[in-house]
């Protein structure tokens, strides 16, 4: 079939500056060159590229809004959707890699560390030369991190952590973990490096979605830290929430790139799949697919972009975030879902990326933050009532 060539129906490309155009274009020949020859055979495989890592590092998509001062390249939020956009139309796995990184790991140390912890962390992180994961989730909390388990109590100069975390992407491969846990004066994040005595990360395994991607559960039996581990400047649920709220923002583009993918492969299959002596593309079904999908990605491409520039004129509020991280998800999974259909029974094969899309896209419209959790969240915006208990 064709190289990849991205639909924009309204002509955004106008919309962006030269340099976000070029950061985007710069990703995407890199997904194009390094990831997209191998991710068949890592998905298969249920592991994902280590050894792109280092790559990774030079091309600056770990933590790029971060002041170059730490490493960061100190890109705007925008440029920063662009490069999860091209991201996840490569894999979910890849965007979720980089996100957890950025997102997860390097803006709680920027937003809530001490300058020493920013010095010593963010540097490494930027580069690859570190890689991060965060322990939010539990086995029995997901959608209500409030009511976590996992405990920290002092002990002389240091503290001493206990619990369990699940769902942890990048838990396997990681140097450190933002752990979050209960203390007697509410919940605090720690840096916790995990090679420390008492942590381990076993694999979690059998996984039909997000195959491409380390998820691993984080187990803490007195683990010890000390008081430098830390985080200093935030407490309470605040500062969590506030690193799902940057996360999110990254899928909401990255939900786009999946959809973008599969939109073009389905056209591309569709315009030279022969079906009763003509293509496929010229029968009123697959184009109402088609079109249907076409629009669909519009719109989150609009969505997506508007809330990168409220977020870089610091007017974004989490509500925005809610919108766009629930309209996009599900409206990649329902795109997926629709054109693997197009590609007929070749649609469940890895030869073709719609399926693998598909799949991953139940694992995206889940984690942080599920969709009807952020249709909650909305509603409660909306009508200044909380309907979560």
């Amino acid at each position: 079939m064709e190289p990849y060539r991205q639909l924009d129906f309204l002509q955004l490309d106008d919309q962006f500056t030269e340099e976000e155009l070029m950061v985007r274009d710069t990703v995407r020949s890199w997904v194009n060159e390094r990831f997209m020859p191998v991710v068949m055979e890592h998905w298969e495989a249920g592991t994902f590229p280590m050894e792109l890592a280092p790559e990774l590092g030079e091309l600056g998509v770990f933590g790029p809004t971060i002041p170059e001062e730490y490493g960061g390249a100190g890109m705007s939020s925008v440029t920063y959707g662009l490069i999860c956009q091209e991201l996840e139309r490569g894999d979910s796995g890849l965007r979720s890699f980089v996100s957890v990184q950025g997102s997860l790991v390097m803006y709680p140390i920027f937003a809530y560390g001490s300058e020493e912890q920013k010095r010593e962390w963010l540097p490494k992180l930027a580069s690859g030369e570190a890689i991060g994961c965060f322990g939010l989730t539990e086995p029995d909390f997901g959608s209500n991190p409030g009511g976590m388990l996992t405990t920290a109590k002092k002990d002389g100069d240091d503290w001493i952590l206990n619990g369990r975390k699940m769902w942890i992407t990048n838990g396997g491969v990681s140097q450190i973990a933002i752990v979050w846990a209960r203390a007697e004066e509410g919940i605090r994040g720690f840096i916790v490096p995990t090679d420390a005595k008492g942590f381990s990360a076993p694999e979690q395994k059998h996984k039909w979605s997000l195959r491409a991607s380390m998820t691993s559960e984080l187990v803490l039996e007195d683990v010890r830290v000390p008081a430098s581990a830390m985080l200093p400047n935030v407490r309470g649920l605040k500062g969590p929430l506030g690193c799902l709220t940057q996360a999110r923002y990254g899928i909401c583009w990255g939900a786009v790139g999946s959809a973008l993918a599969c939109f073009d492969e389905a056209l591309s299959y569709s315009k030279e799949r022969i079906v009763f002596d003509k293509p496929l593309a010229g029968f009123q079904i697959p184009q109402k697919k088609l079109a249907d999908a076409a629009t669909d990605i519009t719109l989150g491409q609009l969505l997506a972009l508007r809330v990168g520039r409220m977020k870089d004129a610091g007017k974004m509020e989490p509500h925005h975030i809610n919108m766009a991280k629930r309209n996009n998800c599900a409206m990649s999974l329902k795109t997926a879902r629709d054109l693997r259909d197009v590609l007929g029974a070749n649609g469940i094969t890895l030869e073709y990326h719609t399926g693998r899309h598909m799949c991953n896209m139940e694992s995206v419209i889940t984690y942080e933050g599920t969709h009807d959790i952020h249709t909650l969240a909305i509603g409660q915006h909306l009508t200044g009532l909380a309907a979560f208990r």
